[in-house]
């Protein structure tokens, strides 16, 4: 999927570039952690975005007969050990998810969930934090090595996020699903009256993004994401563009910038949407209605998965990946069964 996985011996890799990869992913990790998952997260779509410029302009360049650039930076950095999510911001939230435990002192003022949540938290040159961090990285690394040197058919990346989050909730002593407060796992109304877990201030109900659950509120903001995804794939032909954009922006939802969506499991899957109704429509209002589709149906499986994974436990698991996750399994199943045209961007 990713140009990063290697296709040689042992986990699709040769022994001396295992070594380096290996050391690179507790760098990786440690790197995470050291600046708090989401700031990862949001470096990541920085670099995506200067790496989908940059091969745009080397497309450019082919097409007038220059000779193309050789460096991938989307697949190397943006999605390689240096800030990818399975790396960084995995090893991150595997740090966080110990430090919630480990230094529940350190929990800033004003956080309303448990520490373990807390994402855009920096950990700095805390060593065992940082080593936390590391090894997580590599579990990603090596998660995502697996998973596409096997040939799973969907994003090996989102996957080992959502894995390796799942690792360090059972590994830190915390409940895996954890116990709804309220009439089940997707019942809000809990976090709606402001109920408290007993004998806390914790909120009983904790929603991924208080200002994002409503399924209407969702559901618009997926079909948005969808459309700006799908035309930024029919204009510059890029796949992870879009993506880039939405994860640059989590840099205001880090900064405290009140109500900014999380979108970028919605406008990747409306390029890839895009990609996959332009081989079977040549009308470019139906490919963006069908990308629209995809970004819709992707923000509610992230939100259905948050309501499961995320609202009810002590630590993040991304509602992001899991969608991603769902939404490319299908994708690469239906493509196997020949029921799409094209698997998009995993490779199939």
């Amino acid at each position: 999927m990713y140009d990063l996985v290697l296709q040689v011996p042992i986990l699709g890799l040769e022994y001396e570039r295992f070594g380096a990869l290996l050391i690179a992913a507790l760098a990786g990790g440690a790197f995470g952690a050291a600046l708090g998952a989401l700031p990862s997260f949001i470096f990541t779509g920085f670099v995506v975005l200067l790496g989908e410029g940059v091969g745009a302009l080397q497309a450019q360049l082919v097409e007038a007969g220059a000779s193309g650039l050789v460096l991938d930076i989307s697949g190397t950095i943006g999605f390689g050990p240096v800030v990818g999510p399975h790396i960084a911001f995995a090893g991150g939230v595997a740090a966080t998810a110990y430090a919630g435990k480990r230094y529940p002192e350190m929990e800033p003022a004003g956080w309303d969930y448990h520490f373990g949540k807390d994402i855009p938290y920096a950990f700095g040159t805390k060593p065992d934090v940082l080593l936390v961090g590391a090894l997580f990285g590599v579990l990603g690394m090596l998660l995502n090595q697996l998973g596409a040197g096997i040939g799973l058919p969907l994003d090996t990346i989102a996957l080992s996020v959502f894995l390796t989050a799942i690792v360090a909730r059972v590994a830190f002593g915390y409940p895996l699903i954890g116990t709804p407060a309220g009439s089940g796992l997707l019942d809000m109304t809990p976090f709606e009256r402001e109920e408290t877990r007993p004998g806390s201030d914790r909120l009983a109900t904790e929603p991924w993004l208080p200002h994002q659950y409503t399924w209407a509120g969702v559901g618009t903001i997926g079909l948005v994401g969808g459309v700006l995804g799908g035309w930024t794939w029919l204009l510059t032909g890029s796949m992870f563009m879009a993506y880039g954009i939405s994860a640059a922006s989590l840099l205001f939802l880090n900064l405290g910038v009140e109500k900014i969506p999380v979108t970028h499991h919605m406008t990747l899957l409306g390029s890839a949407g895009a990609m996959i109704a332009a081989a079977a429509v040549g009308s470019e209002p139906l490919i963006l209605i069908v990308a629209a589709l995809f970004g819709c149906l992707s923000g509610l499986f992230g939100e259905l998965t948050q309501r499961v994974f995320y609202a009810h436990s002590g630590t993040h698991v991304d509602p992001p990946a899991m969608a991603i996750t769902i939404m490319t399994l299908l994708i690469g199943v239906l493509y196997l069964l020949g029921l799409l045209p094209n698997a998009a961007y995993l490779g199939l």
